[in-house]
Formats: structure tokens, C-alpha cells, sequence
């Protein structure tokens, strides 16, 4: 099958929720709401356990007086999450193709900005997987320290398993991780609940014997080291973006289902981040070296006992699991781009179950480079995290208010001012976190970011060019007939050789047989002997022999194809190379790999039509 490289038929936009009906046997392949929430919101989930812990240990820099503002900088985080929730719901019922950021930014604001919006979110869903993976690998490695030697080898295997469910389809994956969300979502949610009816800290165990991380003798508190928390505190927002992404993979009507995950997801996460800052202020909490927040608000609620260590269990294994999200937005995202011709054709293709595996290969690979540079260690891509999400829902909330500028009816302003605060906050918040870790590692963002939307840009110009000289988009000459010559290579005589000739007058007006003859005497003998059989033979095809002093097998054969084409400018020229199918794939081990050489260097050096006659080797049926 010929791979088609001019610019695909763009689908028409979607200005409203009203999507055609889908009845055909893909729609089992694709998400419910509830399924919808366990394969896209394992990122955001996730954020619960380091978000109030992110805010806590910025704050501790003002000692206890400072810690007294956790709550209300988890309200303006959770006022921020209603903003976004909101804002992508109408994402989702003005854009039911995904897309999110990106096709927000691409309508409003222009098609460069959203190659940023775009740029930005990759890097999030790319550094989302190595900081998932990480996460929960150094959980595991801090219950089983024998094993920190070896975390790079179980983070490679974590991510191995997560890209094995994903090939298999985003509903197996939703169904794989259903259970481990559910765990870790009850158990959150219970121990808040346990939590809030104690007047006391049920243990201490887990904190007893570490240093504290507390600050001492502050008495005011800066604004800003309060924006510093509120940025720190925002990384528990990455993934909410993602529902919007892959909208296209729920069922129908599938942006309906989509909105409705996004609340859901919008009101758990909310409930989560409220809650825990809650009992943070009321056991007084003080972080402490080596021991997670969440430990110790597990410790304090329940005691150190079973349920305690289930609450880590949980943690642990929806840390390493929280990358599926990216599995689940990013494939989506690619095959929109791809779509725009932004990135390769190929990664717009979809497989069996739904699946854009050329996607979630890429993702994979790169996520393994990233596990293998950092050595698994989480501090080295923590800096990173969250600044390329900001990015993308700033551009978001700004493409919203150009979106609801340009509607008419009710309410229309009051929305535009919604996305117009949020635009604000998240704004503030990629500007400070880029600001104050620029230095441990921010800047490589700042540098990528540009390149991979200049890579964006020259793939788009590849594309461009290639449509030119296509001349898609025009109706082109009527097909004419071309005296057609068809050129077979041979080094022997065979049944194969008998078929290729038969294929080649079925063909071409003009057929001529090559064979390439190397000046050793033993290549001199076998010339000889295929000269004098091909006379004996006599197919009423000529044998023409090429020298060549090396063993050079493609480029006497190129070499002679141009000087055809150079003599005969008005034929078609087709190089006819005959192959063998064996019965078997191991057995292809024990092919010369001839005409794949052939192929290429009539490829590389010629414009000549290539036909690769297959003959297969079956086994004998007794």
C-alpha cells in the first residue's frame, strides 16, 4: 500500500455539543463517564498526595505562623480548579474533536499560538509519565530501601506495563486501573472523613524521630511567598486539561460523557485538596524530613496500623499508575496535530480497539530516555513538572474569552470574565513557578518549548512542499499511456526467474534481465554458466550483464535504470525484483536480503517505478 504524504482533508469544525451518531462496533472500544474517569484522571487523582505537601513545605519557610495560610491557599487553588473545570466544559461542548488548548488556541488566537499551546502541553504529558513513574517508584524504594539501587530497571518495568494495557486499547487501561483509583479515591476520601472527627492525632509514629522542616522566629508572611505557595500548590491541577484532550475516545454522545467526567473529576479533586488542608490545620501538621504529608495525615487519622498502610499502598500504586493520563491525552493530541500537518501522518493512524499506538509508542520511548537520563530520581524532573500545563491553560482561558466575545447570548460576559480570572491566576502561576526554578532546571522548558514548536513549523513546511508538487487540491491531466520498459534482475535460472519474466511481459512493452558480474574467477565461471544457459533457455529476453569491480550489487543496477531513463526519456521505467516467501518467519534468517539492497539503491538514486514479485514456499502437504 502506497503511503499517502499530502495534506489529509481536514475534519470540519464542531461549533456545538451536536455530534453525528457513532453506531458502528468501535464504540465498545471506547470510553464510559466512569471508565472516562479512571483512565484520564489518574494524574490529577495523583496530584493529591504532593499539591498540599507542595504548599506545606513552601510555607514552613514562615514557621507555624506561615503554616496558619495552607487553607486558604488550598481555597484560592480549589477556586482556580472551579474556574478550569468550568472553562473545560465549554472546551469540551465547543470542541467535541479534543484537542483542548489546542484547538482553542488554534481557533481564537491563531495557529502559531496554538503550536505553543500544543508544545506546552507535550512537554507536560511527556515529563507527566517520568514524574509519575518516579513518584511512585520512590515510594515503593522508601518501604523497601534494599531495592533504591535497582529503581531505574523498576521504573523502565512500570512503564512497560503501563504501555502494554494502552497498546491493548484505552477501555482495557480504564478497566485495568479502575480498581487502584477507586482504592486510593475511598481511602482519601475516609481517612478525611475519620480525620475530621478527631479531636487529636490518632499517631505520630511515622514523623517520630525525624527532623522538622519547620521555619522558626517568622512572624508575617510575604505575598510573595504566598504566590511562591500558590504556584507550588497548582501542580495538583495538571490533568485536569486531559478529559478536553481525548475527547474523541469517550462514546457517544461523546462530549457529553466527557463534561460529565470532567465535573466529577473537578468535584473529587476538589474535595480531596480541601479536605486534607483541612486536617492539616486541625493536627497542626509540621513537615518533616523523609516522611510524606499524606503519611502523616494517614498516621493521624488512623492510627498506625492496616489502614495506614493501605493508604500508602494506594498512594504507591496510583503514583506509578498516574501516567495512563498521558497514555490517554497525548496519542489524541498528536493525531490532531498530525491531522494539521504539524507532526507525521502516521501518528494520526489508528490500530484495532481504538488505539493510536504510533502515539503511545512515541510517548514511551521518549519516557524512557527521560527515566534513564534522570536515573529515576524524582527531584532531577520535579522542577519541570507543571510549567508547560500552566502554559497550555493560559492560552486555553485566553482563546475562551476570545470565544465567548464572538458569541451571542445570555451570560456571555460572565463567562468571558470567568476564563478572563483564570487566564490571570494560571498565568501568575506559570510565571512565578518559572521564575523561582528556573535555575534547578526550569530553563530546559523555556528552551525546549520553542524548538519543538519550530520542529512543528518545518514539519508543516515539509508537508506544504510536497502538497505543491503533488498539486493537491487540483484536478489534474487526463492519464496517458507511456511506452513502458520493465527491468528484472536475475542471477540464476529458476522457477522464480521463469515467474518474473512471465510477470514482466504481462507488464511492459520491453523487457530486459540484468545481471551484475564481479571480475573473481569464480564470479567469472558462474557468469559463464548463466550466460550458456540463458542461450539454451532462450525466453526471448535479453541478458544484459553490468561489471562491477567490487562487490557492489545496487548501484551497477541504479546506474544502469538512469542511463535507461537518460536514453529514453518519454518510458516508464519499473524495476521488477523477484523474492521468495518462506513458509515460515524464521526462515526469512536465511534470505540474502538481495533485493531489499536492489530496492533501496534504485530507490535512493532513481525515479523508476519499483514491483517486488513475491513467490511463496509452502510446505509439502502429504
Amino acid at each position: 500500500m502506497a503511503l499517502h504524504t499530502g495534506k489529509p482533508t481536514p475534519a470540519p469544525e464542531d461549533t456545538g455539543t451536536k455530534e453525528p451518531p457513532d453506531t458502528g462496533t468501535g464504540q465498545r472500544h471506547r470510553l464510559t463517564a466512569l471508565q472516562g474517569l479512571a483512565a484520564l484522571s489518574l494524574d490529577a487523582m495523583a496530584s493529591v498526595a504532593y499539591g498540599p505537601e507542595s504548599i506545606v513545605l513552601v510555607l514552613a519557610a514562615a514557621g507555624a505562623y506561615g503554616m496558619g495560610f495552607t487553607l486558604p491557599v488550598t481555597l484560592a487553588i480549589g477556586a482556580l480548579l472551579a474556574v478550569l473545570v468550568a472553562s473545560y466544559r465549554q472546551v469540551i461542548a465547543a470542541f467535541p474533536d479534543g484537542g483542548g488548548s489546542y484547538a482553542v488556541a488554534k481557533r481564537h488566537l491563531g495557529r502559531r499560538t496554538g503550536l505553543v499551546a500544543a508544545g506546552s502541553l507535550i512537554l507536560d504529558y511527556v515529563l507527566n509519565v517520568a514524574v509519575s513513574v518516579t513518584a511512585g517508584v520512590a515510594a515503593l524504594t522508601s518501604a523497601f530501601p534494599q531495592l533504591h539501587g535497582e529503581r531505574t530497571w523498576i521504573c523502565l518495568g512500570v512503564l512497560v506495563v503501563v504501555t502494554a494495557v494502552n497498546l491493548r486499547g484505552v477501555v482495557d487501561s480504564a478497566k485495568a486501573f479502575l480498581l487502584p483509583t477507586a482504592l486510593f479515591v475511598g481511602s482519601i476520601l475516609t481517612m478525611i472523613t475519620v480525620g475530621l472527627f478527631r479531636d487529636a492525632p490518632a499517631s505520630t509514629a511515622s514523623a517520630d524521630g525525624h527532623a522538622s522542616a519547620l521555619g522558626e522566629g517568622a512572624t508575617a508572611v510575604g505575598a510573595l511567598l504566598l504566590l511562591k505557595a500558590f504556584a507550588a500548590g497548582c501542580s495538583a491541577l495538571t490533568g485536569v486539561e486531559a478529559v478536553a484532550n481525548a475527547v474523541p475516545s469517550f462514546r457517544a454522545p461523546a462530549a457529553r460523557r466527557a463534561q460529565r467526567t470532567e465535573v466529577a473529576l473537578g468535584a473529587l479533586l476538589g474535595v480531596m485538596l480541601v479536605g486534607l488542608s483541612v486536617l492539616i490545620g486541625r493536627f497542626h501538621l509540621q513537615p518533616v524530613e523523609g516522611v510524606t504529608v499524606l503519611a502523616q495525615l494517614a498516621d493521624a487519622s488512623f492510627g498506625h496500623n492496616a489502614a495506614f498502610y493501605v493508604v500508602q499502598f494506594a498512594t504507591v500504586v496510583l503514583l506509578a499508575l498516574a501516567a495512563n493520563t498521558s497514555f490517554g491525552g497525548l496519542p489524541v493530541l498528536m493525531s490532531l496535530l498530525a491531522r494539521d500537518n504539524h507532526l507525521p501522518h502516521l501518528f494520526a493512524l489508528k490500530a484495532d480497539r481504538q488505539v493510536h499506538r504510533h502515539g503511545v509508542l512515541a510517548l514511551a520511548v521518549v519516557s524512557a530516555v527521560l527515566l534513564v537520563v534522570s536515573g529515576g530520581d524524582t527531584n532531577t524532573l520535579v522542577p519541570l513538572f507543571a510549567i508547560g500545563v500552566f502554559v497550555g491553560f493560559t492560552i486555553c482561558q485566553v482563546g475562551m474569552v476570545r470565544h465567548w466575545y464572538g458569541e451571542r447570548g445570555k451570560g456571555r460576559r460572565a463567562k468571558a470574565v470567568l476564563n478572563g480570572l483564570g487566564a490571570l491566576f494560571t498565568g501568575v502561576a506559570a510565571v512565578v513557578v518559572t521564575a523561582t526554578k528556573f535555575t534547578e532546571g526550569a530553563w530546559l522548558i523555556v528552551l525546549a518549548l520553542p524548538l519543538l514548536v519550530l520542529g512543528f513549523e518545518k514539519v508543516h513546511r515539509a508537508y506544504g512542499l510536497i502538497g505543491e508538487r503533488l498539486e493537491l487540491g487540483r484536478v489534474p491531466e487526463p492519464p496517458k499511456r507511456a511506452h513502458s520498459q520493465v527491468v528484472v534482475p536475475v542471477s540464476g535460472l529458476s522457477k522464480l526467474t521463469c515467474e518474473a519474466l512471465t510477470a514482466a511481459r504481462s507488464l511492459g512493452d520491453e523487457v530486459v534481465a540484468i545481471t551484475v558480474t564481479h571480475p573473481a574467477p569464480e564470479d567469472r565461471r558462474a557468469t559463464e554458466a548463466l550466460r550458456r544457459d540463458w542461450e539454451l533457455w532462450n525466453p526471448g529476453v535479453e541478458l544484459v550483464e553490468l561489471g562491477s569491480p567490487t562487490r557492489a550489487l545496487g548501484r551497477p543496477v541504479s546506474g544502469y535504470v538512469r542511463e535507461l531513463a537518460d536514453t529514453h526519456p518519454a518510458s516508464q521505467i519499473t524495476v521488477l525484483i523477484p523474492e521468495t516467501e518462506p513458509a515460515h518467519l524464521w526462515q526469512r534468517l536465511l534470505q540474502n536480503q538481495r533485493g531489499s539492497v536492489v530496492a533501496h539503491a534504485v530507490r535512493r538514486d532513481t525515479d523508476a517505478v519499483i514491483c517486488r514479485l513475491r513467490f511463496r514456499i509452502t510446505d509439502d502437504e502429504r
